[in-house]
């Protein structure tokens, strides 16, 4: 393992760093004294963002941008090289979406979707690439969720984009290792997480909509982002014991999943007492103005912490007193006979 201080003054970008998750990363990328580069639209939110990075002891600079246009990616790349230094990690966490019935989405929403949160993904990897490969070092981290393995109803823009940036980041990972380049990818796959995406996503349905439980905080999926790029070697972490199980769930029996998510993944994703807000963030930011933070509206609903991501960070820990263990037994019962 690498020692605590790996990201003391790395120069880090953050895509989607305004609110959410990539806000709760600045956040903790401040607290390990890092350099932040902060990519969004909403530049309300990206500058609180970069105070708060401040006050945690990092260094902030913010970049608005739109993930969308590869163009604005590769200039914001070269500014912060410029003014920060040579890119150390990459994290890509921008995406935008519908929730709707696949039906009711307008084949532009669905491309302004698409664009966002998997072409925004295959920008911001390209851009990172281009600086990290001639160097032979750096790291790209892609957050990812549960969603890129099972597709849910309502869904069908995201979970398709989802599932497109862990087939793209295979695909990359296997040519950098053809290479043998040292410039290591890797992916963090989320449970559903309180953030405002649920108040500022473009919706049609009637009720508010809300993630499916069990619901985590910000901090909980930030502080496992933050430690995939402290720790990149491997290539996929799990976040959330939901996550694991629908992931072993849909390699066991998908066509029974297809079937239960028909009956209650509907429903599972509306309040019963909230109307829909009316914001939507898919063309313009909804922060443009106003600072949504990284906490969305479920707070008393969500769990801060989760043992499985203990359990997954400190495996070889976990299996060295699980090995201790049984060989303890064994010479115990040995010993009896």
């Amino acid at each position: 393992m690498r020692g605590p201080d790996v990201l003391k003054d790395k120069v880090v970008v953050v895509t989607g760093a305004s609110g959410g998750v990539g806000r709760a990363v600045v956040r903790m990328l401040g607290e390990k004294g890092a350099k932040i580069a902060l990519i969004a639209r909403g530049e309300t939110g990206l500058a609180n963002a970069a105070v708060e990075a401040g006050a945690e002891g990092g260094t902030a600079k913010v970049y608005p941008a739109d993930m969308a246009d590869h163009e604005q990616v590769e200039a914001v790349a070269d500014e912060i090289e410029k003014d920060l230094g040579p890119i150390d990690v990459w994290v890509n966490v921008a995406f935008s979406s519908v929730f709707a019935p696949f039906t009711e989405v307008e084949p532009a929403e669905y491309e302004r979707t698409t664009a966002v949160t998997y072409l925004g993904y295959v920008w911001g990897t390209r851009a990172a690439l281009r600086r990290m490969r001639p160097r032979n070092q750096g790291t790209i981290v892609q957050v990812g969720s549960a969603l890129a393995y099972r597709g849910i109803p309502l869904q069908a823009a995201y979970c398709g984009a989802k599932h497109a940036i862990k087939g793209f980041t295979e695909s990359v990972r296997t040519e950098l290792f053809n290479e043998g380049s040292d410039v290591q990818i890797t992916m963090v796959q989320l449970p559903a997480v309180n953030t405002p995406q649920f108040d500022w996503v473009l919706s049609r349905l009637r009720r508010h909509p809300q993630p499916v439980p069990p619901i985590f905080q910000p901090e909980v999926a930030a502080q496992a982002v933050v430690f995939a790029a402290e720790h990149p070697a491997r290539r996929e972490y799990w976040v959330g014991g939901s996550t694991t199980a629908t992931i072993i769930g849909e390699r066991i029996a998908p066509g029974l999943i297809d079937r239960y998510l028909g009956r209650t993944g509907v429903k599972s994703q509306q309040t019963d007492d909230k109307r829909p807000t009316g914001v939507a963030n898919l063309w313009e930011p909804a922060d443009d103005g106003r600072d949504y933070g990284a906490h969305g509206s479920f707070d008393g609903r969500s769990k801060d912490h989760s043992v499985q991501v203990w359990l997954s960070q400190h495996r070889t820990l976990v299996l060295t007193a699980l090995a201790t263990a049984a060989a303890a037994t064994a010479a115990g019962l040995a010993t009896r006979r």
